[in-house]
């Protein structure tokens, strides 16, 4: 696929601090027209490059479409082979979160460490309702066995608070979860990492999915347990629901980004 080829709708990548964004802030609104018939893969040296209609597909920014396993390769070429008389991005969660990877995190993993790391200090299962009692209980059932996992396998201790009090986390932990997020292999799970952790607001949570303690469904539970019961308690809003249903759908697909990129 060509430098001027329609297929480069997404739009080159701007150089910002969010990998996620830096990829999809320049999406154009008018969807192009499917330009290929067979979608495929490639293999070589570097993994497997997506090929449409035997021409090497490139990323917004150019780079060469590139997987590094054959699953994960598979799946993108099925999102392409999916596409009907045009191609809409929004159907393909996986070559977004691909492009992400190699145009967003490739270049800048520091920066992106970086990112993450900030997460350490603030993370969601920190701080706890003080009542109504089914909440405070909802809240433990949930974030206490990420905490306990967090502590065996990690060794970080959280100090928890109760309401909206900032609680400064001690330092070895806080150093310990910035080791966890740099021994992240590649940019494809450090992209789905990042992805999950800004969906959810937990570092913890989005490393227990990443490392397979959660389900990507116990996770976003968990994620949302202070939605959830509001929602029992006056009832859901139709809009509301649909974002909630457009963040689950790309949180999931960087949890199975993240599986498929191993």
């Amino acid at each position: 696929m060509s430098t001027d080829d329609p297929a480069d709708w997404l739009g080159d990548a701007p150089p910002v601090h969010d990998p996620h964004k830096a990829v999809r802030a320049q999406t154009r609104p008018a969807l192009p027209k499917r330009f290929y018939k067979v979608a495929g893969l490639a293999g070589s040296e570097e993994g497997f490059r997506l090929i449409l209609d035997g021409r090497s597909a490139n990323t917004p920014a150019r780079h060469p479409l590139t997987l590094p396993t054959r699953s994960l390769g598979e799946a993108i070429a099925a999102e392409w082979a999916a596409q009907a008389e045009f191609i809409d991005p929004s159907t393909m969660p996986l070559t977004r979160l691909a492009n992400t990877a190699i145009d967003g995190v490739a270049p800048r993993r520091d920066a992106v460490i970086d990112d993450l790391s900030a997460y350490a200090g603030t993370d969601l299962v920190a701080y706890r309702a003080g009542d109504p009692e089914r909440l405070v209980a909802d809240q433990a059932r949930a974030w206490n066995p990420v905490i306990d996992w967090a502590h065996e396998t990690l060794g970080v201790r959280l100090i928890l608070s109760e309401g909206a009090m900032h609680v400064t986390q001690p330092e070895t932990s806080v150093n310990a979860l910035r080791a966890a997020i740099a021994a992240v292999e590649g940019p494809f799970r450090l992209a789905a990492l990042h992805t999950m952790t800004t969906l959810t607001g937990s570092l913890l949570i989005a490393l227990a999915t990443l490392h397979g303690r959660l389900t990507p469904m116990d996770a976003w539970a968990a994620a949302h347990v202070d939605e959830a019961y509001q929602a029992s308690v006056w009832g859901s809003d139709a809009e509301a629901e649909a974002r909630h249903a457009l963040r689950k759908a790309e949180f999931e697909a960087a949890a199975t980004l993240a599986t498929l990129a191993r």
